[in-house]
């Protein structure tokens, strides 16, 4: 299923729909501030291992990032953080940043799996964040990777839906995805580290 659904204006029906379908299991590709992703409700552990057998990885061994609404949900998940953290994703979020953190015990359970961090995404994407909010926790989210040698990233939602139709329950419209995936930052020793270098720059959160 293909819906498309305005950036800037997302329609609260249509909100609601992508919502109720993560809410019973599904599996759906969505709009981010960067590139499309995929992904599902974190309290749904058979769509958790869709989503990891759609990459071709086990799901205890993934690294999935969450997405949350704002920054009110991670200290459900994240071990304590310093000041230094939070003032810089308090900068940059919503915004094209994935910020690793140390996991709490809530997280392992999630997953199935002894994962020891997690990476946090708040992205400056009106469609998805009002997804999840509608329906009241974090997503698991991964990249959607093109099969195309010199585009690391689909851009095209009507690609991606030819592509993915029979292994998602919905795939969202929301316009032309970027080709560039977000910043992810260690945050987990005593100095932020970047990881891989994206879209954002930490220089900017200092």
């Amino acid at each position: 299923m293909l819906i498309k659904i305005h950036p800037e204006t997302p329609s609260l029906r249509l909100v609601r729909k992508a919502a109720d379908c993560l809410r019973e299991g599904g599996v759906i590709i969505y709009p981010t501030d960067t590139v499309y992703a995929l992904g599902c409700d974190i309290n749904q552990p058979k769509a958790v291992q869709r989503v990891a057998q759609i990459k071709g990885i086990k799901a205890e061994k993934a690294n999935f990032s969450l997405i949350c609404y704002d920054l009110s949900h991670i200290s459900d998940l994240t071990k304590p953080f310093s000041t230094s953290v939070y003032k810089a994703m308090k900068k940059g979020l919503p915004g094209p940043f994935t910020f690793i953190l140390n996991a709490n015990n809530n997280v392992p359970r999630l997953f199935q799996s002894r994962k020891k961090t997690i990476g946090i995404r708040v992205p400056d994407n009106k469609i998805i964040r009002e997804i999840v909010n509608e329906l009241g926790n974090p997503i698991i989210s991964t990249s959607v990777y093109d099969d195309d040698e010199i585009l690391e990233y689909t851009t095209d939602p009507e690609l991606i839906h030819e592509r993915y139709q029979q292994q998602v329950d919905m795939v969202i419209h929301g316009g032309n995805g970027d080709n560039e995936a977000s910043t992810v930052i260690d945050c987990t020793g005593d100095e932020m580290e970047v990881i891989r270098q994206g879209k954002g720059n930490l220089d900017d959160l200092l």
